[in-house]
């Protein structure tokens, strides 16, 4: 089992910056794909940015140049940094990751996702 914690979220401006963090627990030796999805009211769930293991990041359109996704394999941890925040950027942010090789060795094919943490910029 593989849990996310989600940490970072706030009320800022916009044209303000804000750092998500992810933290995925459990009995991980490594993980595929990191990625951060975002739910605005009324809207459904949308990929943000994606990093998987081996090649270059995927971004939404709407946040390229502004967003930027890193991971530390070593913490299982993945950051997405928001810069020149927008009011249309308002929604709950999920972390979420995909294909687990577990440390007692089975691969996990599988989603998981995080609580989410909300952002809100204001204008």
């Amino acid at each position: 089992q593989v849990q996310l914690v989600e940490s970072g979220g706030g009320l800022v401006q916009a044209g303000w910056s804000l750092r998500l963090s992810c933290v995925a627990s459990g009995r991980i030796n490594s993980i595929d794909t990191m990625a951060w999805y975002r739910q605005a009211p009324g809207n459904q769930r949308e990929l943000v940015a994606a990093m998987t293991s081996g090649r270059s990041p995927d971004y939404a359109d709407s946040v390229k140049g502004r967003f930027t996704i890193s991971r530390d394999n070593a913490k299982n941890t993945v950051y997405l940094q928001m810069d020149s925040l927008k009011p249309e950027d308002t929604a709950v942010y999920y972390c979420n990751v995909f294909g687990v090789l577990s440390t007692q060795g089975p691969y996990y094919a599988t989603n998981y996702w995080g609580k989410g943490t909300l952002v809100t910029v204001s204008s």
